[in-house]
């Protein structure tokens, strides 16, 4: 079996699969694009914990964590069955590299079931989720990624979900794309060639190093499952990036792809 990449994905507003004005469909463009996997392992900055907790749910519900929404949003079911046996293995990996992790049954946040819908609609492939740390930083998940790295020689796609920039009280929900505040640009920009240049150092120095990231990141549990994704990708990884444009003026839409070189 062909080794599989690693993703981030900016899962953007949980208005994603009924707002058109929304990039949803290049969500299901990069799916098709992509080896499809026997199973995902998800990590949501919508779910944190004090230490990883592994998914073993066989039949994980739709969790709609979130509140004044249409509707319609809180309708959709995406009932993808689990992956328990990825769960227990993923916790098993963590553990041999001294993080202890749990396991428990646990449904799946937006930050999981909506870039899943899109990906794929189907729901036909198994996901587990594991949960981040939001109190503990950027190495820390880059580290719990390097644990993870040998489930994508087991049919695993290792998929951290946040939003590559995730400042809402600075958002504004009216704005035009052409309204985006250009620090999001640097901000992304500079994210993007240390990437590019594999700069791990850098990257988990972003606090520090890379240009307005407390405006771009008051907290970071949104970038933090990026460092999952890294981290679970190869020394050498090619890079692939899906810019889908900036919304609410503070909000970049932006998916990585981590391949093999």
């Amino acid at each position: 079996m062909n080794r599989l990449p690693s993703l981030f994905l900016s899962h953007g507003a949980p208005t994603l699969p009924i707002d058109p004005s929304l990039p949803s469909a290049e969500f299901g463009v990069l799916g098709a694009q992509l080896s499809r996997p026997e199973a995902v392992l998800m990590l949501s900055a919508h779910w944190g914990t004090a230490r990883p907790v592994a998914s073993t749910s066989t039949a994980p519900e739709t969790i709609h964590d979130f509140y004044g929404f249409p509707r319609q949003l809180y309708e959709i079911r995406y009932p993808a069955p689990g992956a328990p046996d990825v769960a227990r293995r993923a916790a098993l990996l963590l553990g041999e590299n001294d993080i202890a992790a749990d396991t428990e049954p646990h449904g799946l946040d937006h930050g999981a079931w909506v870039p899943m819908l899109l990906m794929f609609p189907d729901a036909d492939v198994p996901v587990a989720q594991l949960s981040i740390q939001p109190h503990m930083n950027a190495a820390h998940h880059f580290h719990i990624g390097r644990a993870l790295r040998a489930l994508r020689d087991e049919g695993v796609m290792v998929i951290g979900s946040g939003q590559i920039t995730h400042n809402l009280r600075a958002a504004d929900f009216s704005a035009r794309p052409e309204d985006a505040d250009p620090r999001v640009a640097e901000f992304t920009g500079w994210f993007e060639d240390k990437l590019a240049a594999h700069d791990i150092d850098a990257l988990l120095d972003y606090r520090r190093q890379a240009p307005h990231a407390a405006l771009m990141h008051p907290t970071d549990e949104h970038l933090l499952p990026v460092f999952a994704a890294l981290g679970a990708a190869d020394d050498d990884y090619s890079l692939a990036i899906q810019s889908l444009g900036i919304y609410q003026r503070t909000l970049a839409m932006t998916n990585y792809v981590f391949g093999s070189a």
